[in-house]
């Protein structure tokens, strides 16, 4: 596995990505539509071993050229319309970025002759767990409650189920917990960097249900997760689901908060009731670690604190910027 293309590249996601390859020795190959602008690229733009191609994964056309121009092992997929918000405000562009041109990008690597092709998926196909006391794993229902989520679960059917298998590819789905950190390409709209940033900078937090559960795994393990898959046996990858993050990175909106409070503890929190939440959700990942040998190396304390210090530092100046959100962003 030398030749790697990674779709969405320039994203939250793939920035970081993007550099851990470049350092573990890979050739990387980047297409990004620059929807969020290309910044996070500048550092390692003049490495040798890095392409960029401006394209657009709804383009077929100029997708078909970058394959015909390229030979690649892996093919790792992040490019998507994201988030819950943005799926709702974009439907139509999500349906055919999330699934329709993802399927067309599968079989053009099929017919690459690709070897791994890894799907970022999210543990939000769970939906709401059956039981409040129990754990979710590969193996459980599927119960997805967006848009966003409905297009991942359908392409991930897509992919392991309903395409035809041929020898030499192997796919494989990764469900990434909701994500947190410090990324090239920086969003202030998720949980963890959201109520640090708002509670660094002063801010009031309002907090909706307070006791609903998600899994949280830090931006640079996704990047770790990849390249664990990439390393991995075709025998145990091919075909297969992995939830990604720790079992014990589990937490409620209220356990967060507590965790910001140890640092910050003059923050002001107010709660709002809420008593139905259509995504509730405690996530297993011991199957990852057991079976690929993958361990988290940040918590979501350590999150916290190195958020907490890009701020106090001034390392980013306004975290308030529109840039930094995937949906329209007003200032609080």
């Amino acid at each position: 596995m030398k030749n790697i293309l990674v779709t969405g590249g320039a994203g939250y996601v793939g920035s970081g990505l993007l550099r851990e390859l470049l350092l573990k020795g890979y050739n990387v190959t980047c297409i990004d539509n620059l929807l969020f602008g290309g910044e996070s690229l500048l550092d390692i733009w003049h490495n040798k071993n890095f392409t960029f191609y401006k394209c657009d994964i709804n383009d077929s056309h100029k997708l078909d050229k970058v394959f015909l121009n390229n030979k690649f092992d892996g093919v790792i997929h992040l490019a998507a319309i994201v988030g819950d918000p943005a799926c709702k405000l974009h439907s139509d562009l999500a349906i055919k970025t999330n699934f329709e041109s993802s399927k067309k990008l599968l079989e053009i690597s099929k017919n690459a002759k690709v070897s791994k092709f890894i799907f970022a998926s999210t543990c939000s196909n769970y939906g709401k767990m059956d039981d409040p006391n129990a754990y979710v794993d590969e193996n459980s229902k599927l119960a997805p409650v967006s848009l966003y989520a409905e297009l991942k679960v359908k392409f991930e059917k897509y992919m392991l189920s309903e395409t035809k298998k041929i020898d030499g590819f192997f796919p494989t789905s990764l469900r990434f917990s909701t994500v947190y950190g410090l990324s090239p390409r920086m969003r202030f709209d998720l949980t963890v960097n959201e109520f640090t940033k708002d509670l660094v900078l002063g801010k009031e937090l309002i907090i909706f249900g307070k006791q609903f559960w998600r899994p949280y795994c830090h931006v640079k393990d996704f990047s770790n997760a990849f390249i664990t898959v990439l390393n991995s046996p075709n025998e145990k990858v091919a075909y297969n689901v992995f939830n990604v993050g720790d079992t014990k990175e589990n937490y409620t909106k209220q356990m967060i908060v507590n965790e910001i409070i140890k640092v910050l503890p003059n923050s002001k929190i107010k709660h709002v009731v809420k008593k139905d939440d259509p995504r509730d959700y405690r996530v297993n990942c011991d199957k990852i670690k057991n079976e690929l040998g993958f361990k988290i190396s940040m918590t979501v304390p350590d999150g916290i604190m190195e958020i907490k210090r890009a701020i106090e530092e001034n390392l980013i100046k306004n975290p308030e910027d529109k840039k930094y959100y995937n949906i329209p962003h007003e200032q609080k």
